[in-house]
C-alpha cells in the first residue's frame, strides 16, 4: 500500500467513527472494457481484482460487513455469452479466493435467487458459504441474482402467508416483522452506500436498507477502485453529521 493509503487508513482508525456495514454497487466494468478495446468480459474480470482490494481494505480498516452488488436480476437479460463469462467467473472467483477468505476469516452469504444460478455456479456458492461459515473478522454478502423489488415483494409475501395461516394477526405486521424476512435478517442497515462510475441512480439495490445510508458516488471504474478509494470513501463518511430525520441540537 502506498504511503498516502497508510495515511488514510491511519486517519481512518484515529477518527474512530469507521461505518459497520458499508454497501457497494460495483460500476463500470463495461466502460473500463471498452475504453481499452477489450470485450465486455475482460472488465468484469479485471474486476475480480478489485473485490478482493475493498475486501482487504475493510478488514484493516475495521469494517464489519460489506455487501457487494455483483450480479442484478436485469443482468439476466444480457447476451448468453455474457452471463456464461459471468457464471464462469464467479466459480473461478470462488475457486481462487475461498482459502483466502477462510485464513482472514471472512464469512460469505450469497444473497439473491441463486436458484437461477448454473449447477456448476451453484454448487460453488453453496460450499463458499459453508466453507466460510464460522468467519468472524468481516462478513461478505454477494448479492448475486438480486433485486430489491423482488426481496421486497418476496418478504411480503412470506409475512402474508403466516397471517393466512393464522401463525400472526395483520396487527402484529410491522417494519421489524418485515425486515425479518429480507435476505439481510439479521444485519445492521448500510451505514455508507459507494457506487463506483459516477453514476447517480440506486439500479434496484437494498431499497428497504438503504433507507438511511450515507451516498458516496465516485467517478472511478470499479476495476480501478483500490483500498485507498475506500479509505477515502470512511473518510468522506466520518466528516458527515447523521441525523436519520431528527434535528440535532
Amino acid at each position: 500500500m502506498s504511503s498516502s493509503g497508510d495515511e488514510l487508513l491511519t486517519a481512518v482508525r484515529l477518527h474512530g467513527r469507521v461505518p459497520a456495514h458499508i454497501a457497494v454497487i460495483m460500476d463500470g466494468n463495461g466502460r473500463w472494457a471498452q475504453a481499452r478495446d477489450l470485450p465486455r468480459p475482460a472488465g468484469h474480470q479485471a474486476g475480480m481484482a478489485a473485490v478482493r482490494e475493498i475486501v482487504e481494505g475493510g478488514l484493516h480498516a475495521g469494517v464489519e460487513i460489506l455487501t457487494l452488488f455483483a450480479f442484478s436480476q436485469e443482468n439476466w437479460q444480457r447476451p448468453p455469452e455474457e452471463i456464461d463469462a459471468l457464471m464462469s467467473l464467479l466459480e473461478e472467483y470462488i475457486a481462487r479466493e475461498s482459502d483466502e477468505l477462510k485464513a482472514q476469516a471472512v464469512r460469505v452469504r450469497i444473497l439473491g435467487e441463486i436458484e437461477r444460478l448454473s449447477p456448476a455456479a451453484r454448487t460453488a456458492v453453496d460450499r463458499l458459504m459453508a466453507e466460510t461459515a464460522e468467519g468472524t473478522a468481516l462478513t461478505l454478502n454477494l448479492c448475486i441474482s438480486y433485486g430489491a423489488r423482488s426481496e421486497i415483494t418476496r418478504a411480503a409475501r412470506l409475512v402474508a402467508e403466516e397471517v393466512a395461516a393464522g401463525r400472526r394477526l395483520p396487527a402484529e405486521v410491522t417494519e421489524e416483522v418485515l425486515a425479518a424476512n429480507l435476505y439481510t435478517a439479521g444485519l445492521p442497515d448500510p451505514d455508507l452506500l459507494i457506487r463506483t462510475s459516477g453514476e447517480l441512480r440506486l439500479s434496484n439495490f437494498l431499497l428497504w436498507q438503504l433507507a438511511y445510508a450515507e451516498f458516496y458516488v465516485t467517478p472511478v471504474l470499479w476495476p480501478d477502485f483500490t483500498r485507498v478509494h475506500l479509505f477515502e470513501a470512511i473518510r468522506d463518511y466520518q466528516n458527515r453529521e447523521r441525523r436519520f430525520g431528527r434535528v440535532l441540537v
